[in-house]
């Protein structure tokens, strides 16, 4: 660099560039470098002079800016050497400490490069990583360049990232963590003491990012953040004094030349990055004041201009006259204008105050209407209340028909009866008949016998009813033992059935009193939080609902906390059951929000709360709602909270859904609607009424709910629900032993019957034996006396008895079935009796029915009359109202327009008297505008164009002049910023060259050599001289040419000037690949230890140092780690052979 850099503020470029900051990262490039260099060295070249500004029309003296000379490098030298040497010899007695942030933890490597997986975790100062040649180790270095962000060509291994992909790959990645700790970690909130950087590349050129926080979350995918985050720890991997690659490090240490020396010097230190930022602004400062001397020649333009101008201005003198005529026109103009407004505003103001006078007639019709209909509904009222009480006639006619189904089912019986009856008289007829003919025949073969014994016949016949007695009086007794034994099933049956019906029983309440304790512990719950009837833990929803972001207004709800039942005893269960789900909804302005409150209700438990979209609007719904003397939902509802009204009547219709208390009265109520409507029943129905006057009710599904929800609307709070469910429990434990109570006494006594039923169950075949031995004998009697009787006498004796048998029969029968029909008859006079009374009722309360219907109807169209009066002058007092308030309001426009037509009027000038019409003074000024017109044709502009074409050029004039001053000054401003920027950076050059110098020196002390480091900044070089040890004792004082020395004694040499320059960057990281690979065993031992001193002493800095050599002569602290790779192990495989 030159002694004096001389600055010349000249460009030949016509625009000026846009000057961006240097951002606060090192922006080193290793493109860069010749460029850098060659712009120091023309520098250089120009030696001591002046810099000349070229001068301006105000003849700006030229100003000369002095840059550093010999003397003041060594005047500066002589100032700072003692204490430069001083902090050198201080270090030596201290040790630097670990640095919090911005050094790298660990290294990861997946397929990259050599390494299939490869792991290093670095210790916080000194690092090397060792091993055989091909093992590695400088893909350690390319992989920390890479992963921060560097350029693949400063690695000196690839041109792209594709190029680092291990062979036969396709992708790779690499990870690296950097410490970030301390007080100046950076975001450590989101990163943690570590920020992890993972970079992954394929075959096809892409790449991607991935920062992450030391827990794995990712925190950003962009480069940005990783530039911010190098930029903050100022971390330089394209800076090749940070970090020297193989390449780089064997060009360093074997360049001879000392321009390349002063290159890595400029680079290292950002100096070149300043020289070139430096030059910008100066090209920037040249550009401007090179426009600023084109606006400067432009000023006598714009002065001539101005000076027309005026001139034809002055020269328009007479035309002013005539415009002033015109002017005083235009002022009658207006007050004339403002005139004819006054005397349309006062014409409407009487209209308005004739339809003013009809308002209050109009208001006293409809008063005296309005009177009449209030009558008429009362009226109304009072009829269809008496309609109401006349009850419902369904019982009636379901009596009528029952009875009149019983008459038609007894006609239909006393036909089969006389049916039956004439068969059986046909019958017995048939039978006298053969009986007498069978008798005749008996006796004319007894006569025909009578020569046979009779004594003989006398002893059979009463052995046969001896044995006939014992077999009627063995079925006598089987029959009564059957009796008994069907008496004793049916009441086993009947008890065992009773006893089912209490097991059922017993289980109810059981449930009964297990569901009675559940809402005891409810309704204690309930007692500590007043919203455990609405859902799971909702007191916890509504706090985080208060706490988070909304696109709309804050959720409304549950709903069922703005209402209570008015009548809770009577429809609190109907109303709870048939409006639950609405009771625990939530409600959101803004469908967005819905996703939100589902996730939020889901993760409370509450999955099935339905949540509704609403507008808020306090509508008006008076219009849906019935009459007073009619019960909704809403009329039996306290709501709270006019927003949750109006939702319940938009979801559920609770102003026009009726409650009755039966299912007839809500169809009666509902057939008085005219319209039809639906009514929910205390008895459980819902009924609906269609405006054609159909009818259709069906059950309501009543959810015997012994949840929470069972709370709702109960009108009780916590301690009367729990005293309620107290007694209900205690209710239910009494009927419970009751029933057990009942059902023990049914278990004993079914338990005597079913002994008793077996005891004759054992005993029937004992019977049954008894009446078969009775029934053979009494047939073995009768076969012996019929073989004494001829076999004529006996057949005819048995026919005789079997046709008296058939005869007894079918008397007994025909006696039974007159029976019957005597019943039937007697029956049907009773049945006829009832349906007479119940015809009679039945017309009774038509007739009545139909009186009060017409007295209904009549008064309903009486009423009808009057609501069509009170509407007629409703409508008529709306439309003379509104006729009122439009004249109003063009009266109030008129005033308005006549109020600011007269202010605008006063603005433009004082009042003007005038009686003539707006028509006649627009006439005349028009006149005098197109004489004026004439005038300015002879000047070629209007009055007001000239004057705004003098105004025009003496602003441009102006505002150009009072430009030029203030960039010139901002000129000045900058050149002199600059002026002083540069003197810090030669300050800031000699600075760090001093004390590369003296740490030159005092890191050759290692060996034993003396030396100096020579800085050429004029010809950009960098020169280096040793004398060694030998040197003192065959050359004396004389230092030692550089190319003189062994490849060892240059390679320490080179190894002590880089660790001098180490010392003025300020990035943690120092890494340096194999940098003793010209060494001998002595320097590399010597420089080993120096560089571990040197790491040691160094202040919050990490090394990194690759090396082929082992560490066996080597000895290590515990501030050094040492990293060896594995043997190489290429190409090695199986080759694969086919037959």
């Amino acid at each position: 660099m030159a002694g004096k850099r001389t600055v010349t503020v000249e460009s030949d470029n016509e625009s000026v560039p846009d000057a961006t900051p240097p951002p606060k990262r090192a922006r080193n490039r290793q493109e860069g470098n010749d460029t850098a260099q060659e712009a120091t060295q023309s520098r250089s070249k120009k030696g001591k002079g002046k810099a000349r500004q070229k001068q301006d029309d105000d003849e700006e003296e030229d100003e000369e800016v002095n840059q550093d000379d010999d003397e003041a490098e060594e005047e500066f030298e002589n100032q700072n050497s003692e204490r430069i040497r001083a902090a050198i010899e201080g270090r030596r007695k201290s040790s630097g400490g670990i640095a919090d942030h911005g050094i790298i933890e660990s290294i990861e490597m997946h397929q990259f490069m050599c390494h299939k997986y490869l792991q290093f975790s670095f210790g916080p100062q000194i690092n090397f990583i060792i091993g055989h040649n091909g093992s590695g180790k400088s893909a350690v270095l390319s992989a920390i360049t890479v992963a921060l962000g560097g350029k693949a060509t400063s690695t000196g291994r690839g041109s792209g990232l594709k190029s680092f992909i291990r062979e036969g790959q396709h992708v790779s990645e690499v990870s690296i963590s950097l410490k970030n700790k301390g007080e100046e970690a950076y975001k450590p909130q989101e990163y943690g003491h570590s920020i992890v950087i993972t970079r992954r590349f394929t075959k096809d050129g892409s790449s991607s990012w991935k920062i992450k926080s030391k827990d794995n979350r990712v925190v950003s995918t962009k480069k940005e953040e990783l530039a911010a985050i190098c930029d903050h720890m100022n971390i330089q991997v394209d800076n090749p004094m940070n970090v020297l690659t193989q390449d780089a490090a064997r060009q360093f240490l074997s360049a001879s030349h000392p321009s390349d020396k002063y290159k890595f010097f400029l680079r290292g230190t950002q100096l070149s990055q300043l020289s070139e930022e430096y030059d910008t602004c100066l090209e920037n400062i040249t550009q401007t004041n090179r426009i600023l001397g084109q606006k400067k020649e432009a000023l006598p333009d714009l002065r001539n201009a101005l000076q027309e101008a005026t001139a034809k201005f002055q020269e328009a003198a007479k035309a002013r006259e005539q415009k002033a005529k015109v002017d005083n026109l235009k002022k009658e103009l207006a007050w004339a204008h403002v005139n004819k407004k006054q005397e349309e505003m006062t014409k409407k103001f009487e209209e308005v105050a004739k339809l003013t006078k009809r308002i209050p007639k109009i208001e006293e019709s409809l008063a005296a209407a309005q009177v009449t209909f209030d009558e008429a509904t009362a009226k109304v009222t009072r009829f269809e209340a008496e309609y109401l009480q006349l009850g419902d006639p369904e019982n009636l006619n379901n009596e009528k028909k029952r009875l009149t189904e019983d008459m038609r089912s007894n006609k239909i019986k006393l036909t089969k009866c006389r049916d039956e009856q004439k068969d059986m008289q046909e019958s017995i007829k048939r039978l006298n008949a053969n009986i007498e003919g069978l008798q005749k025949s008996i006796e004319e073969e007894t006569r025909r016998m009578a020569t046979h014994s009779q004594a003989k016949r006398d002893e059979s016949q009463r052995k046969l009813d001896i044995a006939q007695k014992s077999l009627d009086t063995a079925e006598a007794e089987f029959k009564e033992h059957e009796a008994k034994k069907r008496d004793l099933s049916a009441n086993c049956d009947g008890i065992k059935n009773r006893a089912q019906e209490l097991l059922a029983v017993i289980d109810g309440h059981k449930k009964k009193v297990d569901e009675s304790n559940a809402m005891i512990d409810r309704s204690k719950e309930s007692e500590k939080n007043s919203l455990a009837p609405f859902g799971r833990d909702i007191r916890g929803v509504l706090d985080a609902v208060s706490k988070m972001n909304w696109h709309g207004d804050k959720p409304l709800g549950p709903l069922g906390a703005y209402v209570k039942a008015k009548d809770p005893e009577k429809w609190g269960e109907i109303l709870r059951n048939q409006l639950r789900n609405y009771l625990t909804a939530f409600a959101l302005t803004d469908a967005r929000d819905r996703p939100q409150l589902k996730a939020l209700l889901e993760r409370s438990g509450n999955h099935q709360v339905q949540i509704i979209i609403f507008e808020k609007d306090l509508f008006d719904y008076s219009e849906g709602e019935p009459r007073e003397n009619f019960l909704t939902v809403l009329r039996a509802l306290n709501i709270s909270d006019p927003y949750v009204l109006r939702i319940l009547i938009n979801q559920a219709r609770i102003e026009s859904q009726l409650l009755a208390e039966s299912r007839r009265e809500g169809e009666n109520k509902l057939r008085l609607l005219r319209h039809g409507g639906s009514a929910w029943t205390a008895d459980g129905f819902n009924v609906r009424v269609y405006p054609e006057g159909g009818t259709y009710s069906t059950p309501l599904t009543i959810r015997q709910a012994r949840d929470a929800t069972s709370l709702l609307l109960t009108g009780r709070d916590a301690q009367a629900e729990i005293r309620h469910f107290t007694q209900e429990l205690n209710q239910a434990n009494a009927q419970l032993a009751d029933v057990n109570r009942q059902y023990s006494e049914f278990k004993e006594k079914w338990s005597q019957e079913n002994n008793a039923l077996q005891e004759l169950i054992r005993k029937e075949p004992r019977m049954k034996e008894t009446i078969r031995k009775c029934k053979n004998e009494v047939n073995t009697l009768r076969q012996e006396a019929n073989e004494d009787l001829p076999a004529g006498v006996s057949g005819l004796e048995d026919a005789k008895r079997e046709a008296e048998g058939e005869k007894e029969l079918a008397l007994a029968l025909f006696r039974g079935s007159r029976e019957v029909q005597a019943g039937i008859d007697d029956e049907q006079k009773t049945l006829m009796t009832k349906v007479n009374g119940i015809r009679t009722q039945i017309a009774e309360y038509d007739s009545r029915m139909l009186e009060m219907r017409k007295h209904v109807e009549d008064a309903a169209a009486g009423r009808a009359h009057a609501q069509n009066s009170v509407n007629h002058f409703q409508k008529k007092l709306e439309e003379e109202t509104e006729a009122l308030n439009q004249q109003k309001e063009v009266a109030n426009v008129l005033q308005e327009e006549f109020e600011n037509w007269s202010l605008k009027a006063e603005e433009y000038c004082e009042r003007v008297e005038t009686d003539r019409k707006p028509d006649e003074v627009q006439r005349n000024l028009e006149s005098v505008q197109k004489a004026l017109k004439e005038r300015e044709k002879k000047h070629g502009a209007s009055v007001e164009e000239m004057t705004i074409e003098v105004n025009k050029a003496k602003a441009r004039h102006d505002a150009a002049e009072r430009d030029l001053k203030q960039m010139i000054s901002l000129n000045k401003a900058l050149r002199a910023s600059l002026i002083k920027r540069l003197a810090r950076w030669q300050e800031f050059r000699r600075h760090i060259a001093l004390r590369c110098k003296y740490e030159f020196q005092y890191h050759l002390s290692h060996r034993g050599y003396f030396g100096k480091v020579l800085f050429d900044h004029k010809n950009g070089t960098l020169q280096l001289k040793v004398k060694t040890d030998d040197q003192i004792a065959t050359q004396g004082s004389r230092d030692k040419d550089p190319r003189s020395l062994s490849g060892g004694e240059k390679s320490f040499s080179t190894i002590c000037l880089l660790l001098s320059l180490w010392e003025a960057i300020g990035c943690p990281l120092r890494c340096l690949d194999e940098f003793d690979v010209f060494m001998d065993a002595v320097n590399r031992r010597i420089s080993m230890k120096m560089m571990i001193d040197t790491a040691k002493s160094s202040d919050k800095k990490q090394y990194i140092l690759i090396t082929p050599q082992d560490m066996t002569n080597i000895t290590v602290g515990k501030e050094v780690r040492v990293h060896r790779m594995t043997d190489p192990e290429r190409g090695q495989g199986t080759l694969s052979f086919t037959a």
